[in-house]
């Protein structure tokens, strides 16, 4: 692997101009296409005719992976040991291994906070004797978006408390995937299982 220096140049195809140029490598602050971030002083290669950031050598990738790592929130809570059991048998349902639990249960919070009408129902499954027992189990769930989704959930289901909130989640995945074996929710599931294996 070449390491490149500030001051080094590389012919690159530069997407703003559209076409091959010569660019220089510099430090820059490089926002994320989404702009959900910055990785500031970066070495980058940078456009010599129109300054826009071309490339981005193999060195600066870790930089780059930090910053997106630190936009990872993690949510925590602690649940009933056969909430868990029950995820588990849904990513199995849908053709996932346990370890599919978390892009399970952040597909449904993505879901709810899409679409408040079934969010407003999250209330009326507390009351299913699923929702009780113990809470002697951790789940963690990391993601850039999943706060800030499940705040969106709270609000549109009127519920100030997040794990009551997991726990009305998991119930209805408990519903779509095991009892009604809902048939769009499990394709949709299957090709996400597909698609992350």
């Amino acid at each position: 692997m070449k390491i490149f220096k500030v001051g080094d140049t590389q012919k690159a195809v530069c997407s703003n101009c559209h076409s091959l140029q010569t660019a220089t490598f510099k430090l820059r602050d490089v926002p994320f296409s989404d702009g959900s971030g910055v990785v500031k002083n970066v070495l980058v290669g940078v456009c010599d005719s129109c300054s826009e950031v071309c490339l981005l050598p193999h060195q600066s990738t870790p930089m780059v992976h930090k910053q997106l790592e630190a936009q990872r929130k993690s949510l925590e809570t602690r649940l009933p040991a056969h909430l868990l059991d029950v995820l588990n048998l849904a990513a199995a349902e849908v053709g996932g291994s346990p370890e599919f639990v978390s892009c399970l249960m952040k597909y449904y919070i993505h879901k709810l906070a899409t679409n408040r009408d079934i969010a407003r129902t999250l209330p009326e499954r507390l009351g299913n004797p699923l929702a009780l027992g113990k809470a002697d189990k951790r789940l963690s769930l990391k993601g850039r978006r999943v706060i800030e989704e499940l705040e969106a959930v709270k609000q549109a289901a009127h519920m100030a408390n997040t794990t009551d909130v997991i726990k009305c989640v998991i119930l209805i995945i408990n519903e779509d995937v095991l009892l009604k074996k809902a048939p769009v929710q499990l394709r949709e599931l299957e090709s996400i299982v597909s698609a992350v294996a």
